[in-house]
């Protein structure tokens, strides 16, 4: 028994001997940087800044109820430990072997500021002991309140960073100037920001303020009655940012750090390189505009979401991002994370492979009514969009105009249902696709950003490039450690693509005007450009994908919680491709394409597909040499195997 104690002590001593030999070597090894301002400076196109905070406030200038309630929730013992509260992580360590799950954590302030300083917050064994070093270091360098003045002014209260910025955003008054009822409502935020913003969720915020303000109480700073006092005050949030302030740009800086923690040759702690200098390819004047017009066409409803990616097709460049529509509000990048329904975006691509395999713009399918009826007795029963039908053959170019349903879905039967999947594959769509007859409306759920670099590939002739958001990196003394090289490998017929492009350019065209609209006509006014344009309607998902040579611009608009949306969302979106697109190219080169040597346009009744005549209707659809149409009719719906119709 002796000899166990012995051996106990002898531990004990030497694990005492090493914890402190650690602390003395970190004083006097050199001291780290904890800079006040962020350690990420980002830069747009045009080599500015655009993440810098200059709202840095002394501690001496925040309330200290804000402080208090912080102190208290977050880290009781923080002026009393130097850097880890070992009885607060033994007391976890119990409450989550009771629990079999981790229901509490013990991380305190110094703790969680150095995790800030990290690339990622991945929870392997060495990125908690780089972790714990780093305190050390902190704690050994810098006093109490340094730190805590630090970690107030960088921590995330939904979507506002620094408690300066939070205060005048939830209140429109100084951090110095918080009340107790105001200074625990924000001092609850940071544990979740989605959760406890008062703004988004005003009972789990109330609930994390109760507890706050208990533990005040059994802490000492406050009295019950005065905490009483606040919880029944009646708080009125203001809710915005500075004026001019964005509501988007913080998706594009998230979507930033996402792809720069992807990036092998950056180190994963800012202390390594002095911070870093990140140059982006945001066109900071076309994220503004793009967001004002979200914000003018969905003035009403507040609920509905919108996601967008603008980029140049010929290099993969990424200069505008939206994830949703106010960032304070929901920091829920979709954009880069959210997989929907894309409709009948995905026909261009379906009919790229068509002509691929032997159709034309003139091709006919009927369009009516119809079942589908399989070899296993199977039914399937496709309606078009208001179920307007021509009950007569169309052309391929009508049916791209009208996306008619009948035609797409017979178009997909013909070539084979895995036919649309390896084309997909080909441009760069590698979600988890179905050979099945819906396919061709749509019903795969295809992220933002795959389907921008999709379209990018039909936008620039033919080239798959890579979408990025960051151009260069460099480290604090300008050393560069990254450098995007621009790649780009040729998987689309020059030809082909042109031919879709010019059907695209057919959205917003009066000429098809027939028993149907274009789905485009009703922004065609407003389009002094050339674009190839494509809509996409779902009961849940609104979008619309269009481009020139220049530029690819793709929205997305619905709900989180996928109920239904409304016939205006898709007007909406339409005109937002529109305005934004319009306001780009009042500054910057619009370009459409030299029609390749192999390429002939003929005029033709567009709706049959036939040679015009001096009664038809008049419009130049194009095709390979030796394909264009001749007087006679040009069909294949009685060459679809395998299937019958009912019609």
């Amino acid at each position: 028994m002796k000899k166990f104690l012995k051996f106990n002590v002898i531990i004990m001593l030497l694990a005492t001997l090493f914890y402190f030999g650690l602390y003395g070597y970190a004083k006097i090894i050199k001291k780290i940087d904890i800079k006040k301002e962020n350690n990420y400076y980002m830069y747009d196109n045009n080599e500015e800044l655009f993440n810098i905070s200059d709202d840095w406030v002394k501690l001496d200038d925040i309330s200290e109820y804000l402080i208090n309630a912080t102190i208290s929730i977050e880290d009781k013992n923080f002026y009393n430990h130097i850097g880890f509260d070992y009885l607060r992580i033994i007391k976890a360590l119990g409450v989550n072997i009771k629990n079999g799950g981790n229901v509490q954590g013990a991380s305190t302030i110094s703790q969680q500021y150095s995790k800030n300083l990290f690339l990622n917050f991945d929870k392997t064994w060495e990125r908690k002991l780089n972790e714990a070093w780093i305190t050390i270091q902190i704690e050994s360098h810098y006093t109490k309140d340094e730190i805590l003045e630090g970690y107030l002014n960088t921590i995330n209260y939904g979507g506002v960073f620094g408690i300066e910025n939070a205060s005048y955003y939830y209140f429109n008054k100084s951090s110095k100037n918080l009340d107790l009822a105001e200074a625990t409502m924000l001092a609850g935020i940071p544990k979740s920001p989605s959760n406890y913003s008062p703004l988004t969720n005003i009972e789990n915020a109330k609930r994390r303020q109760k507890t706050i303000l208990n533990t005040m109480v059994n802490n000492g700073y406050i009295s019950e009655e005065q905490a009483e006092e606040a919880y029944n005050t009646s708080l009125e949030y203001y809710g915005k940012g500075k004026e001019n302030e964005s509501s988007t740009l913080m998706y594009y800086q998230d979507a930033v750090m996402d792809e720069l923690k992807t990036i092998k040759s950056i180190p994963s702690s800012t202390l390594e390189t002095g911070g870093l200098k990140i140059y982006t390819n945001l066109d900071l004047e076309t994220q503004l505009n793009l967001e004002d017009n979200i914000k003018n066409y969905f003035k009403k409803d507040e609920e509905i979401q919108i996601s967008s990616v603008m980029m140049d097709p010929n290099n993969g460049e990424i200069v505008a991002l939206v994830g949703g529509r106010d960032y304070r509000k929901s920091q829920y990048n979709r954009a880069i994370t959210a997989s929907r329904q894309v409709g009948s975006t995905l026909k261009p691509f379906l009919y790229y492979s068509a002509l691929e395999n032997g159709f034309t713009a003139s091709t006919t399918f009927n369009s009516s009514e119809t079942t589908f009826v399989f070899s296993n007795d199977e039914k399937y029963s496709p309606k078009n969009y208001a179920e307007i039908y021509g009950n007569k053959d169309i052309s391929m170019a009508a049916a791209l105009a009208y996306s008619d349903n009948i035609y797409a879905v017979k178009t997909h039967l013909f070539l084979g249902e895995d036919n649309l999947i390896n084309i997909l594959n080909r441009v760069g769509i590698n979600s988890k696709l179905s050979a099945i007859p819906s396919l061709a409306l749509g019903t795969a759920s295809i992220n933002m950003v795959n389907m921008v670099k999709a379209y990018s590939v039909l936008a620039n002739s033919g080239y798959k490039v890579t979408p990025h958001l960051i151009n260069r990196v460099e480290d604090s003394k300008g050393n560069v450690l990254y450098e995007f090289k621009n790649e780009k490998e040729a998987i689309l017929n020059e030809s082909i693509t042109y031919i879709v492009n010019e059907m695209l350019n057919n959205c917003y065209n009066a000429n098809f005007i027939d028993y149907n609209y274009p789905t485009c006509i009703n922004i065609a006014s407003k389009l002094t450009n050339k674009y190839a344009i494509k809509t996409g309607t779902t009961d849940t998902d609104n979008l619309v994908f269009g481009y020139n040579g220049n530029m690819v611009l793709g929205i997305w608009a619905g709900y989180d919680d996928n109920k239904d949306t409304y016939p205006e969302v898709s007007s909406n979106i339409k005109n937002i491709f529109a305005d934004t697109m319009e306001t780009y190219f009042k500054t910057h080169d619009a370009s459409w394409y030299e029609m390749p040597n192999n390429v002939v346009g003929v005029m033709v009744d567009p709706i049959s597909g036939n040679i015009a005549t001096d009664n038809s209707k008049k419009s130049i659809l194009y095709y390979i040499k030796g394909t264009e149409p001749n007087s006679g009719d040009v069909t294949l719906d009685t060459l679809i195997p395998t299937i019958k119709e009912e019609n």
